[in-house]
């Protein structure tokens, strides 16, 4: 029998299938997306041999440990080089597992000959520390990594740690519900193309940790930042953390926080000369923040507590006012958002409301698959 693509080492050896069970791995008609979940206690692990063919792949383990295939991962992958490169595999997901940081590597480095761009990691433990990559030909050359709810046996320095197994090239880093966020900012390398960094539903995070998670100069070209539901207490101390780190930021989200207004003897802070969009909905405020930027093109105030029109002394310079949902334009708009479904007809904010305690990137993911 042919050697099995080192791609799919999480998810071999070979076992018997038999045809009176329904199959953990579904792929849809058109060939495209492929998922497994290996939920029984003997998973058929052979079934993800149909998922060769498909462009999006997500692969749950059942929460399991996978060191089972720890023997494989000192397999050589260049035998698998030509068969690899063959895969139309764009989109991977992994989760609901153990996996010990041999294992992990040695999948990032036979993906380093695939055409993968985006890479998600979500509800796994990795044990052990992460070895040190190969001299040359690391992992692949990911245009998106997602990491939620991840817990890492390395520590703060996961991240410098995984960096290395990638190759460069990273837009978009995406990590929730993932510990720890204080990175070994000495032993991280710059990103140099990185313009979106989605620290949401880190609710832990805090103000203080926001500068930790920031490593100062390391991130050059970001211009997204967002911060949903992340422990932000005001719009002055993300601009401290900002203003450490020196990032010129374009749009920044501190939507879904309980957000207060700053203390009148609190430093004044220089925002980023570049901002232009700044979103401080379903915050909780009261009144606007003092110490917002000056100037700019979007300010989404949008599904607070806003009682009054603001001064124009208390607004910034801005092309673009939202200030839908708050009970100057809507009097009852309080009373939807404590008690949202009071007759069936469940207004914008209030349905959002609804999710603000699980946090903002969630309720995206919610309201996106309610369209599929």
């Amino acid at each position: 029998m042919a050697p099995v693509p080192y791609l799919l080492l999480l998810l071999l050896p070979l076992l018997r299938v038999s045809a009176d069970e329904l199959e953990p791995c579904q792929l849809d008609d058109e060939d495209f997306r492929c998922v497994c979940n290996f939920t029984d206690p003997e998973p058929d692990w052979s079934s993800a041999l149909q998922c060769m063919v498909a462009v999006e792949v997500e692969i749950r383990g059942g929460g399991r440990s996978l060191e089972q295939f720890l023997k494989k991962a000192n397999s050589d992958p260049k035998q698998y080089v030509d068969m690899v490169r063959a895969l139309r595999l764009r989109r991977l997901t992994v989760g609901a597992a153990q996996v010990p940081s041999q294992l992990l590597v040695a999948v990032l480095h036979v993906l380093g000959y695939s055409r993968l761009k985006e890479l998600t990691l979500e509800d796994l433990e990795v044990t052990s520390l992460l070895p040190p990559p190969p001299v040359k030909d690391p992992g692949p050359a990911l245009s998106t990594l997602r990491i939620h709810n991840v817990s890492w046996a390395t520590g703060g320095a996961w991240l410098s740690k995984l960096q290395q197994w990638l190759k460069p090239g990273l837009r978009v880093l995406n990590i929730a519900q993932t510990h720890p966020l204080a990175f070994s900012c000495a032993q991280l390398r710059t990103f140099p193309t990185l313009t979106t960094l989605d620290l949401s539903d880190n609710p832990g995070l805090s103000e203080r940790g926001l500068t930790t998670a920031l490593c100062p100069h390391k991130f050059p070209a970001l211009q997204d930042l967002a911060l949903r539901n992340a422990g932000m207490e005001t719009p002055s101390g993300v601009c401290a953390a900002l203003a450490a780190a020196g990032v010129q930021l374009h749009r920044l989200d501190l939507s879904h926080n309980s957000l207060r207004a700053a203390a009148s003897d609190d430093p004044r802070c220089v925002w980023p000369r570049t901002l232009n969009s700044l979103n401080l909905s379903f915050a909780g405020l009261e009144q606007v923040p003092k110490g917002l930027p000056p100037k700019l093109s979007v300010l989404d105030l949008s599904c607070n507590r806003l009682n009054r029109a603001p001064r124009p002394d208390e607004l910034p310079e801005v092309s673009n006012l939202t200030l839908d949902g708050n009970p100057l334009l809507d009097p009852g708009a309080l009373k939807h958002q404590e008690d949202p479904m009071p007759s069936g007809v469940v207004p914008a904010c209030a349905r959002s409301a609804l999710t603000v305690g699980v946090s903002g990137t969630l309720a995206l993911l919610q309201g996106a698959r309610g369209y599929a």
